[in-house]
């Protein structure tokens, strides 16, 4: 018996439960802490002292030292082999890895409740059921079959492949017993054993010939295997049972048509059906084409058969003498001729796909008959072995082929009235307005629907219906099945009254053709899709006209409020300005935050409701490496916006590695199309990309928040007030008007946001400005400040001069920002970032305002200082009418933080709280520290950038022509346009009034704002 591999070893001792063994054997166990003890059967004792371990799955004796896994067990208990012992765990105690309490061992043998009586017949049979079973656990055999290309799912069941490594002898009754004796010499008259005692088959790949009618074992062949093919010297490779060379192999398939591929070996034959080429059997060898081969050709009135033995000279020498006895049978003889030294499975394996190559030998298989070729082997030019795979088979033979079914010639005599035209007569195939497929083969027609679904080339699944005259038959059909289309066939052919070889070569070109507008589909499905819209004339002038308005921002503002959204002026104008940034370097990402049904889902699709459908993509929810495997530009300068925080978690590590690094990278295992070797494949996914959540979470992850804008939907009873006046107006008349409006504002801002550019934006003032720096969140923080201010510049881009500078070769184009950009980021930083700074929860905020006036409130009512108050979370329900659930929550943030004192609360004291906070900066959410617009200073000397310092730029800066006014054209030029400053070659024009452009100078990289 072939080493056992270590990981079977392995696999037994970790799924096999000793307890459930030892008490299936008759011990008793007791529990004893973690472990079980009882008597040692290995010595005499009376007290146990025999511990198994059920965690480690171990046993040792304190008394004799006897310990072990189960395997040792079994050896010591039943006193056999490790072989042996393996054997019994495999074959007795079928195991279920996640149920070991069933694991029980009878260690019975399955042959000796029946060797005692059954005849020979009988007992073979059992040999071969034996023999198939150790197959399905033998991994070195079943890399023997993979290694010869025999790979095939229904293969072993079907043919009931087996595998002999002296498990056999395991399986009977022990030798020294009379009943053991007799199956041995059974055994030895049918020769699965010699006289030596050995198994006949050992170490070999057996393959059983079962007769037809009875389905008893015939004949067993066995084909010796060894690692690395190595086979030692002196042992055969091809063995046979010592009875007489009987039966045919796969005769079943003589049945099912009337012509058949012969070959010399039962490995190529398996090779043939494995490659679709069902109506395959197999000789016993170059002269081993018996007697029973001969009946059952008659018998099922063969009337063709292609000779596939192989290319040496027994090969040549044994077709030449069969192909002479056929045709003087009256059986039309064609011998596949195979490259000189090959057999069918070397050339299967070495030209592939075997499908084609084999189809393609078929069809151009040499005619060694008398007279003129039959017509069913197509006359053909030659196809060199080295272009075999790119070859489309055309013969009859070749064409029926489909995996599954047995070939079938394109001459198989049907009823006159139909005969097929020859497969090479283009198809007759309508398309309806509906996409179903329509195919017309003499008096039948064939409807095909549903076939668009496929869009996997591992699938076609279709709603067939054939139907002659009135008579039809439909069902829905896997066509790569082999048995679904032997049940439609054979039901259809009742149906209709035709031959169903007739109705296979029909159902086979409808293959054809179904697989050509598969390919077709999936191309179309796979191509580039078109981006961009294309506005019209009017829509064009509509939003061009909209980005040019000098009240650009408050138009905005009246835009998104007759839109729906009640109260959230400065998070829309936040939310919008957020989209906008899609377009720049490194866009903004906005946090929507708020509990749930506040609004917060609402405030994002008003958001993205005006964003174009092709710049915005939405998820409920994304798995950890999901955003790997986008295109990888199918995120670049859009907006990515999912549903919830929470459903985002898994992709949170990517997410963040997108907003920071701007791309994404990864290295993953695939299959190389070519060779089909594992491979090394990396997937980038380009950004920059908007990202926009929400969540009703209080406490978000800190890299998370760190990285976004967060919005705070207003939770005010006021706010709810104004949301229902909102929901009782769209009922009237004026709101069903007001919607109308709706849908054309949203196209309208969708329209403007089309024709946005990313176009550089340039800060002059930017070193200017100010923010706060006391802690190290500020530096991300500050970075959102500096691009809301882009961004906002970058809406305006269509009321600015649009200017150039030329660095390096390359010319960059780009606008200004200028003070009223920067005081509308100031306005929407004081409330947004503002209130993000807050340690506090917009909604902690305002329970802590309200828990404050209820404390001034009782403490002036019962003339006792506010801090001498002391209140439950019932008294602040009472007082906000919160919900509880609410409360819990904010309560602890508010205690967790020292705003609240907690008092009692344990051992059935009544929690109360105290108020630890006096009101003190109780004002609106401002973000200190940044400075105003009016501060700004315009002069360019004040400001500390001079021509002067611009002396190491090498660029020349001019304005664009076609954006803006003259005036605004000609503000890079000094009074009568003449030049300020001098650089080498490059000519500086600048205007002492203008801070711009000496900066731009000063910074050779401006055009990255």
């Amino acid at each position: 018996m072939p080493r056992i591999p270590q990981a079977e070893l392995d696999r037994l001792k970790r799924e096999v439960s000793l307890v459930r063994l030892i008490e299936s054997q008759g011990h008793a166990l007791k529990k004893r802490g973690r472990d079980w003890v009882m008597r040692c059967v290995f010595h005499e004792e009376d007290t146990p002292s025999l511990s198994v371990s059920e965690a480690k799955n171990v046993y040792h004796c304190f008394g004799c030292n006897a310990s072990g896994t189960v395997l040792d067990w079994v050896m010591k208990t039943q006193g056999v082999s490790l072989p042996h012992a393996v054997q019994l765990l495999r074959n007795d105690a079928p195991l279920a890895a996640a149920d070991k309490v069933g694991v029980k061992l009878s260690f019975t043998r399955p042959l000796a409740s029946l060797a005692a009586d059954a005849d020979e017949v009988v007992l073979l049979g059992q040999v071969a059921s034996t023999y198939h079973e150790t197959l399905k656990q033998s991994p070195e055999a079943q890399a023997y079959l993979t290694q010869r290309g025999l790979v095939h799912g229904e293969m072993i069941d079907t043919f009931r492949l087996g595998y002999a490594n002296k498990s056999l002898t395991y399986r009977l009754p022990p030798g020294y017993a009379k009943e053991g004796r007799d199956v041995r010499a059974k055994l030895q008259r049918v020769g699965v054993y010699r006289e030596s005692g050995h198994e006949h088959l050992n170490g070999c790949l057996v393959v059983p010939v079962f007769d037809l009618e009875s389905g008893a074992v015939k004949q067993m062949y066995g084909r010796r295997i060894a690692p690395g093919n190595k086979i030692p010297a002196g042992q055969p490779k091809h063995l046979y049972l010592s009875l007489p060379l009987a039966g045919v192999w796969n005769e079943v398939a003589l049945v099912a048509s009337r012509e058949v591929i012969v070959c010399e070996a039962l490995i190529d034959a398996l090779t043939f059906w494995c490659a679709g080429h069902r109506n395959v059997i197999a000789a016993f060898g170059v002269n081993g084409f018996t007697q029973d081969h001969w009946a059952a050709l008659k018998r099922h009135s063969t009337q063709r058969v292609w000779i596939a033995y192989d290319r040496d000279d027994a090969g040549n020498a044994g077709a030449e003498k069969l192909g002479t006895a056929l045709r003087e049978s009256g059986i039309e003889t064609w011998r596949v001729l195979f490259p000189k030294g090959m057999d069918v499975n070397d050339y299967a394996r070495k030209v592939a796909p075997a499908e084609k190559s084999l189809g393609v030998l078929l069809q151009q298989a040499e005619w060694i008959g008398k007279g003129k070729r039959p017509a069913v082997a197509a006359q053909v030019e030659p196809v060199p072995v080295e272009e075999v795979t790119d070859v489309q088979p055309a013969s009859s033979l070749v064409a029926i082929a489909v995996p599954g079914e047995a070939v079938t010639p394109a001459t198989e005599m049907a009823t006159k009235e139909e005969v097929q035209p020859a497969q090479t007569d283009e198809l007759d195939v309508k398309q309806t307005e509906g996409g179903e497929l329509l195919f017309t083969f003499s008096e039948r027609v064939w409807r095909i629907r549903g076939w668009q679904k496929n869009l996997g080339p591992e699938q076609m699944r279709v709603n067939a219906q054939v139907r002659r005259g009135e008579t039809y038959h439909v069902d829905t059909l896997d066509v790569y099945s082999a048995k679904a289309r032997g049940l439609f066939l054979k039901a259809a052919a009742v149906e209709l009254g035709s031959q169903e070889d007739t109705l296979k070569r029909d159902l086979g070109r409808v293959l054809l053709k179904l697989e050509t507008l598969q390919d077709e589909a999936i191309r179309t499905s796979l191509a580039p899709k078109e981006k961009g819209v294309t506005l019209d004339a009017v829509e064009h002038a509509a939003a061009l006209e909209w980005l040019k308005a000098p009240d650009l921002i408050a138009r905005l503002e009246a835009d998104m409020a007759r839109c729906g959204v009640v109260g959230e002026a400065t998070n829309l104008l936040a939310g919008y300005l957020s989209a906008v940034s899609r377009k720049l370097d490194a866009p903004l990402a906005v946090l929507i935050q708020s509990s749930s049904a506040a609004g917060k889902s609402s405030l994002m699709d008003a958001v993205l409701d005006l964003m174009p459908d092709e710049e915005r993509i939405q998820y409920s929810a994304m798995t950890g490496q999901s955003l790997f495997y986008l295109g990888e530009t199918d995120l670049q300068h859009k907006i990515l916006a999912i549903a919830e925080e929470e459903g985002v978690r898994q992709a949170a590590y990517a997410l963040k590695l997108l907003q920071s690094d701007g791309e994404l990278t990864i290295a993953s295992t695939g299959k190389d199309e070519a060779t089909g070797n594992l491979v090394t494949k990396q997937y980038r996914v380009k950004g920059p990309v908007m990202l926009m959540l929400t969540t009703t979470a209080i406490d978000v992850d800190e890299e998370l928040l760190n990285r976004c804008l967060v919005l705070t939907i207003n939770e005010s009873r006021e706010q709810t007030r104004e949301i229902h006046a909102r929901q009782r107006a769209k009922q009237t008349l004026e709101g069903l008007l007001a919607e109308t409006d709706k849908q054309h504002i949203i196209d309208l801002h969708r329209n403007a946001q089309r024709l946005l550019k990313p176009v550089h934006v340039v800060n002059p003032y930017a070193e200017q400005l100010t923010f706060m720096d006391d802690k190290t969140r500020m530096r991300r923080d500050h970075m959102k400040y500096l691009t809301l201010i882009r961004s906002i510049a970058l809406l305006h881009q269509y009321q600015r001069p649009h200017r150039t500078v030329t660095h390096r070769g390359e010319a960059l184009t780009y606008i200004e920002v200028t003070k009223a950009d920067i005081a509308l980021a100031n306005r929407i930083a004081h409330e947004v970032l503002g209130r993000t700074l807050d340690e506090l929860p917009p909604q902690t905020r305002r329970l802590l305002r309200l828990i404050h006036a209820m404390v001034n409130e009782r403490g002036e009512r019962e003339h006792v200082k506010s801090r001498e108050v002391r209140f439950t979370r019932r008294d602040i329900r009472d007082y906000t009418r919160w919900s509880d659930g609410q409360l819990k929550i904010h309560c602890t943030r508010l205690a967790d933080l020292e705003y609240l004192l907690v008092h009692g609360g344990s051992r059935g004291h009544q929690l109360h709280y105290e108020l630890m906070y006096d009101g003190a900066a109780d004002d609106e959410p401002r973000l200190a520290g940044l400075i105003e617009p009016e501060e700004l200073d315009n002069d360019e000397r004040k400001s500390g950038s001079t021509v002067r310092r611009s002396a190491s730029s090498q660029g020349q800066i001019t304005p664009m022509s076609g954006h803006g006014n003259q005036a605004q054209s000609q503000a890079a030029q000094g009074e009568g346009g003449e030049p300020v400053g001098v650089n080498g070659n490059a000519t500086i024009y600048g205007n002492t009034g203008s801070p711009s452009l000496a900066r731009v100078v000063k910074d050779s990289s401006c055009a990255n704002g």
